[in-house]
């Protein structure tokens, strides 16, 4: 039937890209749904710094697996980092390099090019320039958008995930609350034609990224608002962490509050230094590593010498690089100050921090598997607790790739004993009625940014809390009470999700008393 497919995909970053290749190449029928116009509208497209690849000996694996937990302060699952380690390599040489033919930068003997980010202990990483979420993706969707080669593989786009459909929630009788918690597809929302499809899947992927874009400064697509999370929630499904979200320190200081343009962690890696209006060269008070010390401590460290000298921004510095090399190692960064009126070759940058991405997420085994069965999890939705209260720098375009592809193996090898649920013991979606006022929407939005933004943000408080909970408790039920009778929208159903991690976030900050990691708070 038109809408039953073996795994259907919620998401079309390189988490749920990976899984797709690999289910696709065995034969399964995937449905890959996104609420874009077009599937390269991910975070993954955005990432530019790039991608950890570990194909050495067991020193180099146990070197990532102790940087990841030095960055984590302590706190990540060492069999995660384990599995990246081990596994990472092998499947980053047969998705990116043999199948999708992604390039990465390399000298004149054709040999990879390897460059170093804040807190690694060595150069592991592989670039394409600073647009390495760009090849990556590009490179995935070319492999997947062959109907010769894949007609099995179908793409939903301008398609909004509104709700994950379980039997016991769903289900036209009374005795499917009795039923296992399970996941059987989910409600689809058609932006261009206003209607809803009940999509049956054997297997649910989660792979709609992280939350950064529910804060008023953050360096994410729109997308990024936590749709997956919010609908696992509803659903049933344990979530973790959510009080750990990571701040980039550096995103270009334009003076608006749009989303802020990312200048890579690599330009430090490179060699940038952090000054501040005075010209004072800063980081060495706050960490021995200086610019190269883990994001949080960074991101805190700019926001302490705004704070002492009243400034708007801090200034990233790499002028004493050759023009030339600056121009060929960064040119989109350069090309975007240069529109900004900032010549990257003899001025430093303005720069601040901004929300950046969510350590925390939907709770998965190293399977991929969450307590919901038949739902999985991979990516920055996901939370294997890899990361644990802080991420490491370029391990979120390895992760997904990692974990993607290791769901998929599971779902490969458990698949042929599940049977498609039948759509009519499955109620169809109700369809709201009242007209929407996409104003009122946008300013609920707004008001959800500026209380993450305020409250949830790099330092948090016990007051600071309390004002959150304030705010989120009237927004929820104002939004819980409009969102039951209204016309569906994207946006809608956006707002109904953002308010929802919202008070997640709010939720964990509030049972975390200890400053650790990417989670600070005073007093």
């Amino acid at each position: 039937m038109e809408n039953n497919f073996d795994v259907l995909i919620l998401g079309s970053g390189i988490a749920g890209l990976s899984s797709a290749i690999k289910l696709a190449e065995n034969g399964k029928s995937v449905c890959i749904v996104t609420r874009e116009k077009k599937p390269k509208k991910t975070n993954t497209y955005w990432a530019q710094g790039g991608i950890i690849y570990v194909p050495g000996n067991e020193a180099d694996r146990a070197s990532l697996v102790e940087d990841i937990q030095v960055a984590s302060s302590g706190t990540a699952n060492l069999n995660a980092a384990q599995l990246l380690a081990d596994r990472s390599a092998e499947i980053l040489e047969e998705l990116l390099l043999t199948k999708a033919h992604s390039e990465f930068n390399r000298n004149d003997a054709g040999e990879l090019l390897f460059t170093k980010e804040a807190a690694h202990s060595e150069a592991r990483i592989i670039y394409r320039g600073d647009y390495t979420g760009r090849e990556i993706q590009i490179s995935m969707l070319n492999y997947l958008n062959d109907p010769e080669r894949f007609p099995n593989i179908t793409f939903l786009t301008s398609h909004t995930a509104i709700d994950l459909i379980t039997p016991s929630h769903h289900g036209v009788r009374i005795e499917q609350r009795y039923e296992e918690d399970k996941v059987v597809g989910a409600y689809i929302f058609d932006q261009e034609n206003n209607k809803v499809k009940k999509i049956i899947a054997k297997k649910t992927i989660l792979a709609t990224g992280g939350i950064a874009s529910l804060y008023l400064h953050n360096s994410n697509s729109a997308g990024s608002r936590g749709d997956g999370h919010a609908m696992a929630k509803r659903a049933g499904a344990r979530v973790t962490n959510m009080e750990f979200i990571q701040f980039h320190p550096t995103t270009f200081y334009s003076g608006t509050n749009q989303r802020r343009f990312l200048i890579s962690e690599a330009v430090r890696g490179e060699g940038g230094r952090l000054i501040n209006s005075k010209g004072e060269y800063f980081m060495k008070k706050y960490h021995p590593d200086a610019e190269l010390a883990p994001r949080d401590i960074v991101a805190r460290a700019i926001v302490s010498e705004m704070i002492d000298l009243k400034d708007d921004c801090v200034f990233l510095d790499i002028t004493h690089k050759d023009p030339d090399w600056i121009e060929m190692r960064f040119p989109t960064i350069y090309n975007y100050c240069k529109e900004h009126k900032v010549d990257i070759t003899k001025q430093p940058i303005p720069v601040v921090p901004a929300a950046h991405y969510t350590c925390g997420g939907v709770k998965t085994n190293l399977k991929t598997e969450t307590n919901l069965k038949n739902l999985y999890a991979v990516g920055e939705v996901a939370c294997t607790g890899l990361h644990g209260a802080n991420r490491l720098a370029s391990t979120s375009l390895l992760e997904g790739l990692c974990f993607g592809y290791i769901s998929a193996e599971v779902i490969l090898s458990d698949i042929e004993n599940e049977q498609l649920y039948c759509a009519d013991n499955i109620k169809s979606w109700s369809l709201g009625s009242t007209e929407i006022d996409l104003a009122l929407v946008a300013q609920d939005i707004i008001s959800i940014k500026q209380t993450m933004w305020n409250y949830l943000g790099l330092s948090r408080s016990k007051n600071r809390l309390s004002r959150a909970r304030a705010m989120f408790r009237e927004l929820s039920e104002e939004i819980s009470k409009f969102y039951r009778d209204a016309q569906l929208h994207d946006e809608l159903i956006g707002l109904r999700n953002a308010v929802e991690v919202g008070v997640m976030v709010l939720n964990s900050s509030m049972q975390n008393k200890e400053s650790i990691g990417c989670f600070y708070r005073e007093n």
